[in-house]
């Protein structure tokens, strides 16, 4: 999109301007605090310096108080206590975090995640498990909401079921002994935000205040050990990094640092972080380092491994078990490539309709999501991706969008061709039999146009209009108190007009740097997968662009890493 359509997100400059002297920063970062709606001071200050004290109690949280005495009772009598986690990053921490406090307090515990080869949630074959392990208390983690035959399945088998959870609540009472889920419409709390992993630390910490004045084992039970954990699935799960969540992963991220769990570091060390620069962990570490591995289990089948790892007792076992890791996610690059190529040539051939609707048999159903973001990021329309097991008749797929696109609706316009699907806007999975894959694509193709009639092409927006002497070390430096970025706080993005190359030149795998240059300042930037872009030296460019603070051998710089490059 031509830099024309770029518009700024409009702030009144007056309350920036008096926030800045409030806070002491610069007036480009009072803007950027004031455009995501910190106007005083006191709110603003909150949000630069995240504290676990600032987090609401759990007070009014539906059904918590009745977990924590049934949990309570199951401590003291030696219950064996069951956890089933989800196959990815969320459900894997979640069940991390429950049965590490468990564990700390005394229980013998059974840990497992569900297979994506046995479909979503919880099965009446998991519970039977359960009790064949001798096991009475079943905590589930980031599933079971929806379960309902399981669910009593459970119950007719003696389990008490208390199901931490996040996601959609169906009509129905639930069959659950306690269901813990901020969506429940008698839910008090006042953040509807928090994944899985993030009420899971919140029923630990409350189980550990209920018990340290009783149990030396409460006593010495520190929930802040678990942050990093709450931080990998929070940022994993894409939810907003706003209020709690945003105070948990800006504090989970720095008990990530410090490596602590064995597991961290030798998942660090497979992901080729440096532990030896020093420098933080990032938010973007986890979303394109550590959570691609961790799901990489689950993506092609079992996500044991991944849980396995976050619960290893020691170096040995986790660098073992990281490996094991890796060579899953290698196989999971490799099938990626494979399925890639194929889709990619197959949308090809639709290039010119209003969405993109790929699939075939073989193509892995545990990657058709990324396969949908990659199309999506290439033809810059919906699409959805569906895999069919070899021989199976009714396929998985995955759908992806552009904003402004609802792509729940428009699925709903096609729901006569699609077994089962769900979803929000952004994001949805469904079911279709592969004798319906065409009518379906044909219904989808013309639900997207039939939206695009009404839609107005979207302005890019851009945080603030900036000059390359903006976006100094200094400014960087302040920009930094802004992470972690993620959803509802996105990494702010500058508008950069009529800047001259001064050098180009491909480095690493496909990626183009470039030094530039306006009427003042000389600075460098980075573009990844760009370098088939390169206007050469000498030409005139405009940036879409964040920033960052770079260090390399010990010199700290401002460097623009690019997101549109448009040559004039």
């Amino acid at each position: 999109m031509h830099a024309a359509s770029w518009e700024a997100i409009d702030v009144d400059e007056r309350i920036a301007s008096a926030l800045a002297d409030q806070l002491k920063v610069r007036p480009l970062t009072a803007r950027l605090l004031v455009g995501r709606g910190f106007q005083d001071a006191e709110r603003a200050t909150r949000f630069l310096a995240p504290k676990l004290g600032d987090l609401r109690p759990p007070t009014g949280m539906a059904d918590l108080e009745k977990a924590l005495d049934r949990l309570i009772a199951a401590l003291g009598a030696g219950e064996t206590i069951g956890v089933f986690g989800d196959y990815d990053v969320d459900g894997v921490t979640t069940a991390a975090v429950l049965t590490t406090t468990f564990r700390a307090l005394g229980a013998t515990v059974v840990p497992r995640c569900a297979s994506r080869d046995a479909g979503y949630g919880l099965g009446e074959a998991d519970v039977a498990r359960f009790a064949a392990d001798g096991c009475t208390v079943l905590v589930t983690g980031d599933l079971g909401t929806s379960d309902h035959d399981a669910l009593r399945a459970a119950r007719a088998a003696g389990l008490d079921a208390i199901v931490i959870d996040h996601h959609q609540i169906p009509e129905g009472a639930s069959p659950a002994f306690a269901l813990i889920n901020p969506r429940r419409a008698d839910d008090a709390f006042p953040f509807k935000g928090l994944a899985s992993c993030g009420v899971a630390f919140y029923l630990a910490a409350a189980l550990r205040t209920r018990l340290r004045d009783t149990s030396a084992a409460a006593a010495a039970f520190d929930p802040r050990d678990l942050l990093d954990l709450v931080a990998l699935g929070t940022i994993a799960d894409v939810v907003p990094l706003v209020d709690e969540n945003r105070i948990l992963v800006a504090q989970g991220l720095r008990v990530l640092t410090t490596r602590k769990r064995p597991a961290i570091g030798a998942l660090a060390a497979v992901a080729e972080i440096d532990e030896a620069s020093g420098r933080p962990l990032t938010a973007h570490d986890v979303s394109f380092r550590l959570a691609p591995r961790l799901n990489a289990a689950g993506r092609l089948g079992e996500a044991q491994l991944s849980l396995d790892l976050l619960l290893a007792p020691d170096a040995k076992t986790a660098a073992r078990l990281a490996a094991e890791l890796q060579d899953r996610n290698t196989e999971r690059q490799r099938i990626q490539e494979i399925v890639w190529a194929e889709a990619a040539a197959a949308a090809a051939e639709q290039e010119h309709e209003a969405a993109i609707v790929v699939g075939a048999e073989g193509w892995h159903p545990g990657i058709v999501g990324i396969i949908a973001a990659r199309l999506v990021d290439r033809y810059a329309r919906p699409a959805v991706v569906v895999g069919f097991r070899k021989g199976a008749t009714e396929g998985r797929g995955s759908a992806r969008t552009v904003p402004g696109f609802d792509l729940f609706k428009a699925l709903a316009t096609c729901a006569a061709h699609l077994d089962r699907f769900g979803g929000h806007a952004a994001a949805a999975g469904m079911s279709v039999a592969a004798p319906a894959l065409e009518a379906f694509r044909r219904a989808f193709v013309g639900a997207v146009a039939d939206q695009a009639q009404t839609r107005a092409a979207p302005a890019v927006r851009v945080d603030a209009f900036v000059s390359l002497g903006d976006l100094d070390v200094s400014f960087a430096e302040e920009l930094a108190r802004l992470q972690p970025f993620g959803a509802a706080n996105a990494e702010p993005i500058f508008g950069l007009r009529g800047l001259t190359t001064h050098a180009t030149r491909t480095v690493g795998q496909g990626h183009l740097q470039l030094t530039l240059g306006d009427d003042a300042t000389v600075g460098e930037a980075i573009a990844f997968g760009m370098a088939d872009r390169d206007p050469g030296s000498g030409s005139r460019v405009d940036l879409l662009a964040t920033a960052e603070l770079d260090t390399f051998r010990g010199t700290r710089r401002a460097r623009l890493k690019v997101r549109e490059l448009f040559q004039r």
